[in-house]
């Protein structure tokens, strides 16, 4: 793309004066639009060193109030960055509704930095642009506004900068070991932002470049690009995204109904194979750990069926520092007001850890679908973001292992009369169990085309039969030493 980008025609100094004026009065009125209708906005600053980006940052964000934004400047990763995902580190930074947040540098800096010092292969490079897109897509489906900016400086330009700066005694730090590097590679370097950026130029997203060799005409390329952005993003907010048809592999799976619950195990085989398989667990934890294999063990599953207990047998094979169970409620405020999977990728574990998750993100698609916390669209549409979500935790190398404990109505009936009138029970049932089981029916519908559309070959469902709750756990137990033993030899 830079190879046939053209510059815009620099206005005077005094169109730059009364367009700069305009621009920041539109924005200053525009954030209270974007905090009144909850938008959330994603400025995401690239371009190559010595460009300016930090000073335009700092220009646009004095016509926002302070209350409203955040700056990210994104440097070196972090030991736990690391040991997370590739997109981690940027999910978790992304904004509220009705906030801003601006990356000073950001996913494709790295991606090209990468790629550019062999860090790489082809393969892993597609990927990682393949990962950048439904990113971004994902974003956008689900309501941000994200503006993407290159600021281009020619080769010359760059090595003025750079000499000017470290002339200074004062300024000399500003100019990093791969400012010099892009300088001196500055062609190989031009290619490389090129092809990232047609490659991840989304309709929904697109790059926009900014001739960034005067501060003042940089700053108002930015700030009319924003605006005019947050402007279309205001009229298009109520309008409905295109579904988009699943592209993975997807595993047969029955119906809930065709599933036989008279699975049963005698009390002394039960205790006999919890001692080995629990025994087992715990040798392949600590491989897991040596390997930093990471590990992601996910329930789901109706009122009563179990999924305490059988976590239970689970977590008591494990290292106490080598995992950590996540239960699942309501969304608190602040990850109400962000992307749906945003609280998981925040509880991602690291390499070599175990995260398990009573409830997970398909509440999207049965609790949310089901009492209207979310429109059609949007749960119709989380069918194939959970499934890239799942593949982006895949291809980090994380084992995947997804529980539905499955019981019938009566057993469920049965459980909840005992918790109800066993006080030291009680604790465990609430109004709102007698309410969703009044919405079985419904619950087991969307509960089929759940399984149906998400069990994939490289994170397929498991049902477990729980109305013999040793059962289940043994079945859950043997399934996850399998699937550990697959990845670990």
């Amino acid at each position: 793309m830079l190879q046939e980008w053209k510059a815009m025609e620099k206005p005077d100094e005094e169109e730059i004066k009364a367009r700069l004026a305009a621009a920041k009065e539109k924005l200053a009125k525009q954030q209270l639009l974007i905090k009144e209708q909850k938008i959330p906005v994603l400025v995401l600053m690239e371009g190559w060193g010595t460009a300016g980006k930090g000073s335009v940052i700092g220009q646009v964000i004095q016509n926002i109030d302070p209350r409203f934004f955040k700056v990210e400047s994104m440097g070196e990763k972090s030991e736990e960055e690391r040991r997370k995902p590739f997109l981690y580190r940027y999910f978790r930074r992304i904004p509220e509704e009705g906030k801003f947040v601006f990356l000073d540098s950001g996913w494709m800096d790295e991606i090209v930095k990468d790629e550019l010092h062999g860090k790489l292969s082809d393969e892993d490079y597609a990927k990682r642009i393949e990962s950048v897109r439904r990113f971004e897509r994902q974003l956008t489906d689900n309501g941000y506004l994200v503006m993407k900016f290159f600021l281009h400086i020619p080769e010359k330009e760059q090595a003025k900068r750079i000499g000017h700066l470290e002339h200074e005694k004062d300024t000399v730090w500003r100019v990093s070991k791969n400012d010099l590097w892009q300088n001196r590679h500055y062609e190989k370097c031009e290619e490389a932002f090129s092809s990232y950026m047609k490659n991840t130029n989304l309709p929904s997203a697109p790059w926009y470049i900014i001739d960034a060799k005067s501060r003042k005409w940089t700053e108002l390329q930015v700030l009319e690009t924003l605006t005019q952005g947050i402007e279309i993003a205001l009229s298009n907010q109520k309008l409905a995204v295109p579904l988009l048809q699943n592209v993975f592999p997807l595993v047969r799976m029955p119906l809930l109904a065709e599933v036989p619950l008279d699975k049963e195990i005698e009390a002394d085989e039960y205790r006999k194979e919890l001692k080995e398989l629990q025994n087992r667990l715990g040798e392949l934890h600590n491989r897991l750990y040596r390997k930093k294999v990471p590990v992601i063990i996910a329930y789901e599953g109706w009122d009563a069926a179990g999924k305490g207990g059988n976590i239970k047998r689970i977590a008591g094979a494990l290292d106490p520092r080598g995992y950590e169970v996540h239960p699942i409620a309501s969304p608190e405020p602040h990850e109400k007001a962000r992307h749906y999977l945003w609280r998981f990728w925040t509880r991602l574990p690291k390499t070599g850890h175990i995260a398990i998750f009573d409830r997970t993100w398909y509440g999207r698609v049965m609790v949310e679908r089901l009492e209207g916390f979310c429109s059609e669209n949007d749960w119709m549409r989380a069918y194939n973001e959970i499934n890239e979500f799942e593949k982006e935790l895949h291809d980090w190398g994380a084992v995947i292992i997804k529980f539905w404990v499955q019981i019938d109505k009566d057993t469920q009936l049965e459980r909840f009369n005992e918790r109800q009138n066993t006080p030291e029970k009680q604790w465990k049932i609430t109004d709102e169990d007698w309410r969703n089981r009044d919405k079985w029916d419904a619950y087991e519908t969307a509960v089929n085309e759940m399984i149906q559309k998400t069990s994939t070959s490289y994170a397929p469902w498991h049902i477990l039969e729980s109305v013999d709750k040793k059962y289940a756990r043994i079945k859950a137990l043997k399934i996850v030493v399998e699937e550990l033993e697959k990845v670990l030899g």
